[in-house]
């Protein structure tokens, strides 16, 4: 029997998440949530954010912190079914869940404003706030020192596996994907007695950086990269023509010959925007600050890409591959103080290159 527990940021898509280990996994669910507004209902209470951290802390100080889930893995256990426990908050109720086996812990997180728009949408009991009480309740959630009280923070860094809901319901749901084949790869491992490794954080968000790469639209190297700080994916980009133009994909590649000092002619396409820079120019868009992170990519960034990761206050740069003319970005990044790190000394080739 295997266990999800969900937790994440207000608004960040736990309940997507949800629907879709329902409907093509078939998991069972039991909410936190739904089990604090019985109580709030059952007690007359007003049923807001505020309700919802005052009984769940109250519950939590007078039965134990994992007094909540522990009520709903009992009823999971009674179901016999592959079961999801959605809204964790405290680490109490993390180790509670981890001392039982089988449990595997999903966090998710997206921008704030993107989160606000989704929980107006959504309009459930506790969303009729405005975006400043938004934020508020948040980061009242967030850092709580005592193991029976919120600390989504601490929740999301002690997480399994982690997913960035910025992008398409399809983005998402690859995530996902990904996420359940380790986790059933996990579960086959511990059945047959082989000891599973769990991958490196630097494995984890290389692989993110692949699956976003699968968005690309240039077939001469669909690359990816992924944003990172503290552990938590700030923003992602794929290589692709800019919005409203044509991809390479549709209308084929625009390429352009470039005549080296020593002779050497090289060939590029110039038809697309490389995936650290999209990735830089979306956290631009939505005013998300890339200072002191790490940016995981295919392969070393070109010459451009390297002076904005720089700009940018990126600290760390790691990659799969080399590139084939990587020396003059790794003087630059080796100037500025930005760490470089590869997983394959290969260099990665491609066709016309």
């Amino acid at each position: 029997m295997i266990i999800i527990g969900i937790t994440g940021t207000l608004g960040a898509g736990k309940g997507t998440i949800v629907d879709y280990l329902i409907r093509n996994r078939g998991f069972v669910h039991f909410s936190v949530r739904q089990f604090l507004l019985k109580e709030i209902r059952r007690r007359k209470l007003p049923e807001n954010r505020d309700s919802m951290v005052a009984v769940a802390n109250e519950l939590r100080a007078k039965h134990g912190p994992s007094y909540i889930v522990e009520q709903l893995h009992d009823l999971a256990v009674k179901n016999g079914k592959n079961a999801i426990v959605e809204s964790i908050r405290t680490t109490g109720e993390i180790d509670a869940l981890r001392s039982k086996g089988g449990f595997f812990l999903l966090a998710v997180d997206a921008d704030a404003r993107i989160r606000y728009q989704r929980v107006q949408q959504r309009g459930s009991e506790t969303d009729n706030i405005d975006y400043d009480t938004f934020i508020a309740n948040e980061n009242r959630e967030m850092s709580g020192k005592d193991p029976a009280t919120q600390n989504l923070m601490k929740c999301i860094e002690t997480a399994d596996f982690a997913l960035d809901n910025n992008g398409t319901f399809q983005q998402l749901f690859d995530q996902i994907e990904r996420i359940m084949s380790e986790v059933d790869a996990r579960i086959k491992a511990a059945n047959s007695g082989i000891s599973y490794r769990r991958p490196s954080w630097d494995e984890y968000f290389m692989e993110v950086a692949n699956t976003v790469a699968k968005r690309a639209t240039c077939d001469r190297g669909r690359s990816g990269c992924v944003v990172v700080r503290d552990k938590r994916i700030l923003v992602t980009g794929y290589v692709g023509s800019p919005i409203g133009l044509p991809h390479c994909d549709e209308v084929g590649h625009l390429f352009k010959k470039t005549i080296h000092d020593d002779g050497r002619i090289t060939t590029h396409c110039v038809r697309t925007v490389h995936a650290e820079q999209n990735a830089i120019t979306q956290a631009a868009r939505y005013g998300i600050s890339l200072d002191n992170s790490t940016l995981y990519c295919r392969m070393t960034p070109c010459r451009t890409c390297a002076m904005l990761i720089i700009n940018c206050g990126i600290k760390r740069v790691v990659c799969e591959f080399r590139y084939h003319d990587a020396k003059e970005s790794e003087d630059m990044f080796g100037d500025a103080g930005v760490s470089l790190d590869y997983f394959n000394d290969e260099v990665l080739t491609y066709d016309n290159q």
